[in-house]
């Protein structure tokens, strides 16, 4: 790696994949200028035309899906069933958000003396950060909506992942998408990212990634009133309770957290089991968590890749001291590759790391709790509150608990994934606003009113 560029490297062989030039700081500036200028002509696109165009780009994904998933599976180490998956998920969020131009629909507001209107105007510049744990999926959900809304687009794939990022932007290209209405900028986020937050052409900010990061890029973006939608870190809750299909929740907890090799803000890192069952439920964990395959993400059978990157490994091995409670482990590759073992730990105390801190890693902690009081607190008990589960057969219990833990996303008897169809996004510092679903698209324009006086002379 130099200053001009960046070497991609596959994390399960440690093999530099391709090497990236890095988008300097004047590079940023004349892109988001092109960004500007291309804005009057893209929203002044006819919406039946601008939702074209994205059903194109959707096609034109959805016939480079192997391929998008292969260049995920060697970038990121991403299981190849995930990344096919990931491919999948930014074609129908495309096809979703294409309905959008044509339904960019403002009111008629009743007022003495005239005639009074609103419209969805878009926002200009939307720069676009994405992070390194979910590149493809997570690139859409910004870029897709903001397009629609009538809006240019930069985004800044993660400097550890850009190929599919890159790759997207080609894509786009060859659906007939003007180039300077979407551009790919990969970068050092104090770099391209800083000059998205600086930048007064760039209207809004759309990040995911920690909240600490977060939190500087909402303090730098107060400067200009620069609006922003950030989703941030989670430290979720699955909560167990004693007359929930234990088998079931048992066989399905390693993949609410190891997915991803539990990099994912949304892994159900804490479970917490009430007592009666507590060391049922342990029996059980432990064969599904040692079940787990863990090994080439290229193989079909494979449902845990490596970690990132050597220091991504050394952070969450951080986590684990000579005299941490470890319960149980999975299995990891020997040798080249960022390996780590699915880990389950059982600490006694609620200041410990493991049950405050989000890991980002395959680590899990396992809790007992006496009664649906003292799960829910559990649960809220955390600065975070961006997803989590819910096991019980009692459907008053479900919605009681769903109603008292402090979370956006939450699923009951199951750890769904994030549906485009609805809202995703966390409550206390886990984020601000939402992404996806019908409403999503709101949040890329501002509403004009304007009022038209019938009053004779």
């Amino acid at each position: 790696m130099t200053d001009l560029a960046f070497d991609v490297i596959n994390p399960a062989t440690e093999e530099v994949v391709r090497s990236v030039p890095l988008t300097s700081a004047e590079e940023t500036d004349a892109a988001i200028e092109r960004a500007r200028a291309a804005l009057p002509s893209w929203r002044a696109v006819a919406p039946g035309d601008r939702a074209r165009l994205l059903r194109r780009f959707a096609d034109a994904v959805d016939a480079d899906i192997e391929n998008l998933a292969r260049l995920e599976v060697a970038n990121s180490g991403h299981t190849i069933g995930n990344a096919r998956g990931e491919a999948g998920n930014v074609r129908d969020v495309l096809h979703y958000y294409a309905a959008a131009p044509e339904r960019l629909i403002g009111k008629q507001i009743p007022v003495p003396g005239g005639v009074n209107i609103t419209f969805a105007e878009p926002l200009g510049v939307v720069g676009v950060i994405v992070p390194w744990n979910f590149p493809m999926p997570i690139a859409g959900w910004g870029f897709a909506p903001a397009l629609a809304a009538g809006n240019t687009v930069v985004l800044k794939p993660a400097e550890l992942t850009p190929l599919t990022a890159l790759r997207l932007g080609e894509l786009a290209r060859e659906a007939g998408i003007p180039e300077d209405v979407f551009q790919v900028l990969p970068g050092k986020g104090s770099v391209v990212g800083q000059r998205f937050v600086d930048h007064p052409a760039v209207r809004k900010v759309v990040f995911t990634g920690s909240t600490e990061v977060g939190k500087r890029i909402m303090a730098g973006c107060s400067a200009q009133v620069k609006r922003v939608t950030l989703e941030l870190g989670g430290k979720n809750a699955n909560i167990v309770f004693a007359d929930a299909d234990l088998e079931q929740a048992a066989a399905t907890a390693p993949y609410g957290v190891f997915d991803n090799a539990g990099q994912d803000c949304c892994a159900r890192s804490r479970i917490l089991v009430q007592g009666s069952v507590y060391e049922r439920f342990m029996e059980l964990l432990e064969p599904a968590v040692q079940g787990v395959v863990v090994g080439d993400p290229g193989a079909e059978s494979t449902e845990m890749g490596p970690l990132i990157s050597a220091g991504h490994r050394e952070k969450v091995a951080s986590f684990l001291r000579p005299d941490s409670p470890v319960a149980f482990r999975g299995s990891a590759p020997d040798g080249a590759g960022f390996w780590f073992p699915p880990t389950v730990v059982t600490p006694d105390s609620p200041a410990d790391p493991l049950l405050t801190e989000e890991v980002f890693g395959p680590i899990v902690a396992v809790v007992p709790f006496a009664d649906e009081a003292e799960a829910v607190a559990l649960a809220n008990d955390t600065d975070y509150g961006l997803s989590g589960s819910i096991w019980t057969a009692d459907v008053g219990r479900a919605l009681r608990v769903s109603r008292g833990v402090e979370a956006g996303n939450l699923s009951v008897n199951s750890h769904s994934a994030v549906r485009y169809w609805t809202p995703f996004g966390g409550f206390k510092q886990s984020g601000l606003g939402r992404e996806l679903g019908p409403d999503a698209v709101e949040a890329f324009t501002e509403t004009k009113n304007v009022f038209i006086s019938t009053e004779g002379k």
